[in-house]
């Protein structure tokens, strides 16, 4: 099918993507959309998808797209829009046409997950919840219940979750093992945590750990009560930064009884300058890494950063599996996109960061900002000024509660028996602290 030529949505916003398209942007006409899509009249939405989808080369989105087009109240043609948007990573177009055809076939299972995979791939878990409890009564256990416990958690719900992963028997395909493992750990941490955090709304500490294992060093100095609970936005970050962040990872490894031999040395230059620096702190010997040496603190800066690296896919897929005594620390997580493998430690969450070396903002004395070269000296010079710097954490604005040494060692102290356990999964949500994002 090929777009036509003479017809154009009506719909405000859905003219506004259209726009967008005329001047070639494709990803401002993806913009209008997620602002308007699940308002927007379908038939007009796969208008400008088809449109979209044509001009990005995704030729099985605008062939569905099309078809929607010429028949917008089909079930079929609701159910190939929503199954393409998915598998083209847009779930948010997906959603309204799934939801419209579970309207028209109550009950349709098939139907039920796709939508709660779209409301997955956009962190919208408690929707998920919903509409998998409206649909207990046809479950298979696998998937169906395990979702449900899922979804559940990634909600906050954990008496919700406890209750029906106590419904969830052994799956009988073995294909489900890792996941029902997964699960099950994940539980395992919530119980641990409970005991010394509050995993509420605003918990963010607790909550990196329950879905993820990991120990989160510190919290955000600004914006905790605007709407980023303890995440950065964009960060500049400092040497002062990152010795406080190795010394947190020192208080975690001894709170946690964890008695690395050595550092290991990644090898993009962010890792390199850090893990010197990691070095000297933790006085311990620093060596390049080698996939399965056990006992030693593995230190990536940034693991986005690694993954551009010539051997960064290969590390990351060394690193996916736990080595004994081995624990993986990132300075600078992004919560945005996360990195391929999940860290057992991370100093900081972000949206976007620039390193202490990097091309940094100043501020000139005419009041112009202007951005700085890169710092292109050694790593161990620079490693050098990361041990010299001042830990001392910024005030910040005052909202971001306080968070000493020994509150962190305390809550190290009571999950440690369940931290460093299981592979080091990919996260795909952000769980159920909500933080405000940044386009």
């Amino acid at each position: 099918m090929s777009p036509s030529r003479n017809r154009r949505p009506k719909t405000a916003e859905l003219l506004k993507a259209w726009e967008s398209l005329d001047a070639g942007d494709v990803p401002g006409a993806l913009r209008e959309l997620r602002l308007g899509a699940e308002a927007a009249p379908l038939g007009e939405a796969a208008l400008v998808v088809e449109r979209a989808a044509g001009t990005a080369g995704f030729d099985d989105l605008r062939e569905a797209a099309a078809a929607l087009a010429a028949n917008p109240d089909g079930g079929q043609e609701l159910y190939d829009f929503g199954y393409a948007c998915v598998e083209r990573g847009l779930p948010y177009l997906a959603v309204p046409a799934l939801r419209e055809v579970l309207r028209q076939e109550p009950g349709a299972l098939v139907v039920v997950r796709e939508l709660v995979t779209a409301y997955e791939r956009q962190g919208r878990h408690r929707e998920a919840v919903e509409v998998l409890t409206r649909h207990e009564s046809g479950f298979a256990d696998w998937p169906d219940r395990y979702l449900l416990v899922h979804n559940a958690v990634m909600a906050g719900d954990l008496a919700l979750a406890n209750r029906q992963h106590a419904l969830l028997p052994d799956p009988a395909d073995p294909q489900w093992l890792p996941a029902r493992d997964r699960q099950r750990r994940m539980l395992e941490r919530a119980a641990n945590a409970a005991s010394v955090s509050p995993l509420d709304g605003s918990d963010l500490r607790g909550w990196q750990f329950v879905i993820g294992g990991t120990i989160l060093g510190t919290l955000a100095p600004f914006g905790f009560r605007a709407g980023m609970t303890g995440r950065h936005a964009w960060v500049q970050d400092s040497h002062d930064q990152c010795l406080h962040g190795l010394l947190r990872l020192a208080a975690l490894l001894g709170a946690a009884g964890i008695r690395p031999r050595s550092v290991s040395l990644l090898p993009d230059r962010g890792s390199q300058i850090l893990g010197l620096a990691a070095a000297d702190v933790l006085n311990l010997p620093a060596e390049p890494f080698a996939p399965g040496r056990e006992d030693t603190v593995v230190i990536a800066y940034d693991l986005n950063e690694l993954a551009e690296h010539d051997a960064g896919p290969q590390v990351l897929e060394s690193l996916y599996e736990r080595v004994p005594g081995q624990v993986l620390h990132e300075h600078a997580s992004s919560w945005t996109d996360a990195p391929a493998v999940t860290a057992d430690s991370v100093t900081l969450l972000h949206q976007s960061v620039v390193p202490p070396w990097g091309r940094r903002l100043r501020r000139r004395d005419d009041g112009e900002v202007e951005r700085e070269p890169a710092d292109d000296r050694p790593a161990a010079r620079i490693a050098d000024e990361i041990v010299a710097a001042d830990p001392s954490p910024g005030e910040g604005d005052g909202e971001t509660p306080a968070d000493p040494t020994d509150r962190f060692t305390d809550f190290v102290a009571a999950v440690r028996g369940s931290w460093l356990r299981g592979e080091r999964a990919h996260l795909s949500s952000s769980g159920p602290v909500p933080s405000n994002k940044f386009m």
